[in-house]
């Protein structure tokens, strides 16, 4: 089996404010991009586009999940 260019497992993103008040930004999502796929993240302003691709980019870190590009686990920018 042929291994997934990109593989986002289960990544959610939940911001804690000053007063602890919680906004979760992106809910779990899952999906993989196999070589040569060509993908576009729609969705309405403040639906979590940006902040999916800053975790991608290993920008900013998920609550929970995990990405992995080429075979290894995204921990920073690369």
């Amino acid at each position: 089996m042929k291994q997934s260019k990109l593989n986002v497992r289960g990544v959610e993103r939940v911001f804690t404010g000053p007063k602890g008040e919680q906004t979760q930004a992106l809910q779990p999502i899952h999906y993989r991009v196999e070589e040569n796929d060509f993908i576009t993240i729609l969705g309405p302003s403040g639906c979590g586009k940006s902040t999916l691709l800053r975790i991608i980019a290993g920008l900013d870190a998920p609550t929970r999940g995990e990405v992995w590009l080429d075979g290894a686990r995204v921990e920073g920018p690369g």
